[in-house]
């Protein structure tokens, strides 16, 4: 039968063009994932930021004990919060893209649910802050509880509204309330500790310190800011709480079934994130009392905690951009479920997500001799050593994150629940056996071999309940690379404990293997050269 070489002209161009819609389509659901991510990072990213960026401020005005009574209490804040969601966030947005669902109804629900459950709450702690004040082992600062209960109980009601606004894709809005709230908090740390505090100390007063200035209350006023910032943030969101369509108790079972093992998750997986500071002072402080009592012990033992906690905010830079792209990228994931390229999505989405955490990973530690300028007071530069641990953890978190989508668009979130356990369990365990023998440098390597660990579970489960081919090859590759570079870098020329003491000749070499690195991406990648070179075909 002769060959119609026509008809195979229109096959091949058919297929051709087929091929190109295909891959404009992928690239504008990653740009729209991209531009999303933009918009929420901004504030989401900034809120992060703010810690990040006070950080020089903290390390400069406080020592290392009195900045480790703000790392431990925040640690406690990260329990407490997950704790009063309890999964209703993501069963929200679970439930909002089902079919046949009342989205008034699913929202005054949630709604409702956080409300009531968060104001009894904090009408309990208040009620015994005193208990609960010499249980964390600051029997003398019960005031510190009262506001810390109301601001968590505050952001988790503010949470509903906030997942509204996500899932309506109204980032713009999301964006400007969350500003206002990071305006406030930055505001009003500037203002007690840029502004009051030295000029106390230099003897200047005038109406404003003496109105609202308490020199006694010192680290406190890091907490104040953030529960007026809190409060302005809630009174902002009320327009938006609509409680009108009233609680359903045959949808909330449904949302609070989904959500239960959420909680399981997010509590374990504060484990991970939080519970090396709570730790690091309780298993140091306890070590250290026989031999040098109460006061010595508790300087100690926050003083460790501090530097831990001020090399730690360092390493969150990695943080910030996960924080970003998890606030846009979970809608996304369940919105474009029922694509027919969904699949495909979601492997491009995580090669490119992995080459740009891995760069964030070595334009830090490459130039962490710059970075370190971040930590203000010197004696906690001799913390640097765990960044690099701690933001190889992240990546591996980042990983996981983006991973592990398959067991809630499957709906098998129980396996979530049992993977993230199962590392809480691995961290708390790391912590406690290896705390009184290496310190904080324990705590660094818990995080990074609890996130592989959970990683590779989750992978190995999700290739078997919902397989999506991730392209492992690009992944483990990049992954090494990074890995060669990291340890070729010329940081053994540094003395982390004078300012900018690498080289010049350090700083170019570290700097010709970041761009190494970004030359070999553009090179495996090169999207625009396959797609010019199809269109010509």
């Amino acid at each position: 039968m002769p060959i119609n070489i026509e008809c195979l002209k229109y096959v091949f161009a058919k297929a051709i063009y087929s091929d190109i819609c295909s891959f404009i389509c992928t690239m504008s659901v990653i740009k729209k994932l991209a531009g999303q991510t933009a918009i929420y990072g901004m504030s989401s990213m900034v809120a992060r930021l703010l810690n990040y960026l006070l950080t020089p401020l903290y390390t400069a005005v406080f020592t290392t004990d009195q900045y480790g009574i703000v790392s431990y209490m925040y640690a406690y804040v990260g329990f407490v919060v997950v704790l009063l969601t309890y999964g209703m966030e993501t069963a929200y947005f679970r439930f909002t893209t089902l079919e046949n669902e009342n989205q008034k109804k699913i929202y005054s629900t949630t709604l409702w649910s956080l409300f009531v459950s968060s104001g009894i709450f904090i009408f309990l702690m208040i009620v015994f802050s005193n208990q609960v004040a010499s249980f964390i082992g600051y029997p003398n600062n019960n005031e510190y509880i009262i506001w810390f209960v109301i601001i968590v109980g505050l952001d988790a009601i503010s949470a509903i509204p906030l997942a509204k606004m996500r899932a309506d894709n109204r980032p713009v809005k999301f964006a400007l309330v969350n500003f206002v709230n990071i305006g406030v908090n930055i505001g009003l740390n500037l203002f007690f500790l840029m502004y009051c505090l030295p000029k106390y100390n230099a003897g200047e007063t005038n109406w404003l310190i003496d109105t609202f200035y308490n020199p006694n209350l010192g680290v406190a006023y890091v907490f104040i800011s953030n529960l007026i910032a809190s409060i302005v943030k809630f009174l902002i969101l009320i327009p938006y709480m609509r409680f009108a369509e009233g609680f359903d108790k045959v949808l909330w079972n449904r949302l609070f079934k989904f959500a239960a093992p959420m909680l399981f998750v997010g509590l374990a997986g504060i484990v991970n994130e939080m519970i090396d500071r709570i730790l690091i002072y309780r298993i140091l402080f306890k070590q250290k009392l026989p031999s040098v009592g109460w006061q010595e012990a508790e300087i100690y033992a926050n003083g460790q905690n501090g530097i831990y906690g001020a090399n730690y905010k360092l390493a969150m830079i990695l943080a910030l951009f996960i924080q970003a792209f998890r606030f846009a990228a979970e809608p996304f994931f369940f919105s474009h479920e029922k694509e027919n390229d969904s699949k495909k999505s979601y492997v491009q989405v995580m090669d490119y997500f992995t080459i740009f955490t891995l760069m964030i990973f070595l334009g830090v530690t490459l130039y962490l001799d710059v970075f370190k300028l971040f930590i203000r007071n010197p004696e906690m530069w001799e913390g640097l050593h765990v960044v690099p641990i701690i933001m190889a953890a992240y990546y591996c978190m980042g990983l996981y994150v983006n991973q592990s989508i398959w067991y809630k668009l499957s709906q098998k979130t129980t396996y979530g629940a049992a993977i993230t356990i199962f590392g809480a369990i691995l961290t708390v365990a790391i912590n406690v056996i290896f705390i009184p023998i290496y310190g904080y440098t324990a705590s660094a390597w818990a995080t990074l071999i609890c996130y592989v660990v959970m990683l590779s579970m989750s992978y190995f489960l999700g290739q078997k309940h919902y397989p999506i081919p991730y392209n492992l090859l690009k992944i483990f590759g990049y992954s090494a690379l990074a890995t060669i570079i990291f340890f070729l870098k010329a940081d053994f020329e540094i003395d982390y404990s004078k300012s900018f003491s690498m080289p010049m000749s350090g700083y170019l070499r570290n700097s010709a293997l970041f761009i190494a690195f970004i030359i070999t991406v553009i090179i495996v990648e090169k999207p625009q050269k396959v797609l010019f070179s199809r269109s010509k075909m």
